[in-house]
């Protein structure tokens, strides 16, 4: 899990439980948009169970992906505290359960309810981080050393990891979606898996990625 998703498990008890009685629970299937760029900030979304994607829309047509968030996460709040129009698309990427807070109720909660407010501050400091590090990234590596930087991470924060085999990742990722995360064309994210299957290094299947050599991608890592 990133430390960006953990504003749910930051809570005080009452707390949550005073956020959970202005809520109302939403269920939402793979595919499904739950926040969509350019609309006005009318409700903010904390995930209970199931992953989503972060994305916008690109001049060329394709989608760059953004980051993935998970349980815990809280969703839409920037464009709340700026009363911005949204600045990115979240999309379930499996079945999800939902806290979905209007507005105007999560206004007078924040001030009624100063931890809150310290623990958006603290998941909003991890996404800046993350921002940074991808930054950094992007100016330090190639496709594929981009390539197993993200898969280093999907094991990291989605992997099925004990230690005695393989690592299945559990987020079922697309290969565009992976090539948009990295910001990478399909065909180069395309090829560099193949180098990797060749390495021995990973298994793919359709939505579905298993790491063999989680080291050796660490070393390719940038």
């Amino acid at each position: 899990m990133s430390p960006a998703d953990e504003f749910l498990r930051l809570l005080p008890e009452g707390d949550r439980r005073d956020l959970e009685a202005i809520a109302h629970r939403q269920r939402a299937d793979r595919g499904d948009v739950l926040l969509s760029r350019g609309e006005v900030a009318d409700r903010v979304i904390v995930i209970e169970s199931g992953r989503v994607k972060v994305s916008v829309a690109t001049t060329n047509g394709r989608e760059a992906v953004l980051t993935f968030r998970g349980p815990g996460a809280l969703l839409g709040d920037q464009a709340l505290v700026d009363e911005s129009p949204r600045s990115a698309t979240v999309t379930a990427v499996e079945p999800v359960e939902l806290l979905v807070v209007a507005a105007s109720a999560f206004r007078p909660y924040l001030g009624r309810h100063p931890d809150v407010a310290l623990a958006m501050l603290s998941t909003l400091s991890s996404r800046l981080r993350e921002a940074d590090a991808r930054l950094a990234e992007f100016a330090a590596a190639d496709t594929l050393g981009r390539i197993c930087g993200r898969l280093v991470e999907l094991c990291e924060t989605e992997g099925d990891l004990d230690g005695s085999g393989p690592v299945r990742i559990t987020l079922p990722i697309t290969q565009e979606e992976l090539a948009g995360w990295t910001g990478a064309s399909i065909e180069a994210t395309a090829k560099a898996l193949r180098a990797l299957r060749s390495l021995g290094w990973v298994k793919t299947a359709r939505r579905a990625i298993e790491v063999h050599d989680l080291a050796a991608l660490r070393g390719r890592a940038p």
